[in-house]
C-alpha cells in the first residue's frame, strides 16, 4: 500500500506534533517542581524526535504543496493534537472557544487549498 505525498506528510506531521506538544507543555505538569533548565533539557530531548519527523514531513509535502499549504496543514494538525492533549493529559476543561478556533482554521484551510 502506497500513501499519497500529502497523506505521508500529514502522518509525519501528526507524529511530530505529538512530540512537539509534549516537549512544549508536558513539563508544566511533570516537571513543575524541578528547575526550569532541567525542563528545558528534557524538552530539547523530546523536540529532537519532533524535528526528526517534521523535517522529512515538510520536505515530502513540499514536493506537491506550497509553503502556505504546508503551514496551514501544520496549524490544523497542531490544533487536532493539542486539544485532546489539553483535555485528556493536562486535564483542562473543554471550551467552546476550541470549536471557534477550529472553524477559523477550517476557513484558513479552505482559502489556502482552494484552486484559483
Amino acid at each position: 500500500m502506497q500513501f499519497s505525498t500529502v497523506a505521508t506528510s500529514a502522518g509525519l506531521l501528526v507524529a511530530s506534533n505529538v512530540f512537539m506538544t509534549f516537549a512544549w507543555y508536558a513539563h508544566l505538569k511533570e516537571l513543575s517542581s524541578r528547575p526550569w533548565w532541567i525542563a528545558a533539557l528534557v524538552s530539547w530531548g523530546i523536540a529532537l524526535f519532533e524535528y526528526l519527523l517534521q523535517v522529512p514531513a515538510n520536505r515530502i509535502g513540499f514536493t506537491e504543496m506550497s509553503l502556505p499549504q504546508l503551514k496551514i496543514m501544520q496549524e490544523a494538525i497542531t490544533l487536532v493534537v493539542f486539544v485532546p492533549f489539553a483535555i485528556l493529559y493536562m486535564k483542562q476543561p473543554l471550551k467552546l472557544d476550541y470549536l471557534w478556533a477550529s472553524l477559523c482554521i477550517l476557513g484558513a484551510i479552505y482559502f489556502v487549498f482552494r484552486s484559483g
